[in-house]
């Protein structure tokens, strides 16, 4: 079985189609790890969702910031943005059933037999992969339970707390925890989440750092595959691989091997394909 990762689709399905033809994927045998933002900006989110679903146990998705944009709008605890092309899937007449599939989708996943983890932004340096699964695991409770996602949708969104503490609860905490997971780029000394910069390292703002580039970060050396970060682009660090090559905005879409690397980002065989403008 070869398991493949590929990078944001962003709405972007044809290119999908054209790297998994590639490299003749077999929804029999294979599996493919997606990186989430499955929708949004690009000219077929509804297709894309489809797409992904259609795949079944062939293939594991994470949620991303513009899949709970999605979930929040459907709910009507956000409104639809100038750029946003998610009409389509929220007139769909299996809107609910798409929705209600995504909603129930893991916000970090692991793999033993390949020692890959995948995830949408980035694991915060304060916490081993233990912990991040079981702070991810709370956060899929109440994404998972159709009785209390809208409450937790409603009070989901907003950039605090921006400091990890294990004495965050509530809300507070699940918060912490989406936005370290799905917009995660750039920390501040102190490890604190910023978000007025998402450019490339190369142009990091005076006093942050990359995530991956913080100082005792406690899950370093364990394989990471994220994506969501287009001004990075496909990049490989010595424990950790970018994907998001910034289809949407007309570059290319990446699809990475990663069975067959024993866990090495640099031993991954890539893929890329053109992507409309």
């Amino acid at each position: 079985m070869a398991l493949y990762a590929v990078g944001d689709l962003q709405g972007c399905r044809d290119p999908l189609d054209r790297l998994l033809d590639e490299v003749r994927f077999d929804p029999a045998e294979d599996h493919l790890w997606l990186v989430g933002d499955l929708v949004n900006r690009g000219p077929d989110s509804l297709g894309c969702l489809r797409r992904v679903i259609a795949l079944g146990d062939a293939a594991t998705t994470v949620l991303g910031n513009h899949d709970l944009h999605l979930l929040a709008t459907a709910q009507g605890v956000r409104t639809p943005g100038g750029k946003d092309t998610l009409r389509p899937v929220l007139d769909a007449p299996d809107a609910a059933e798409m929705l209600d599939w995504l909603a129930r989708r893991p916000l970090l996943h692991s793999d033993a037999t390949s020692g890959w983890t995948m995830v949408h932004a980035g694991v915060p340096p304060a916490w081993d992969l233990d912990a991040a699964h079981a702070e991810a695991r709370r956060v899929e409770a109440e994404l998972s339970d159709p009785a209390r996602r809208h409450a937790f949708l409603d009070v989901m969104f907003g950039n605090e707390p921006a400091q990890w503490s294990p004495d965050l609860d509530g809300y507070d905490r699940l918060r912490y925890t989406v936005n370290a997971f799905t917009r995660m780029r750039y920390l501040t000394q102190e490890g604190a989440l910023e978000f007025t910069g998402n450019g490339p390292p190369e142009k990091a703002p005076p006093g942050l750092t990359p995530w991956f580039r913080m100082p005792g970060r406690a899950a370093a050396g364990h394989p990471l595959v994220f994506g969501h970060w287009a001004a990075l682009g496909h990049r490989v660090g010595a424990d950790w691989l970018a994907l998001d090559s910034g289809c949407v905005w007309g570059n290319g879409m990446t699809l990475a091997r990663l069975d067959d690397t024993g866990g090495d980002p640099a031993r991954v065989t890539t893929w890329q394909t053109p992507c409309p403008t």
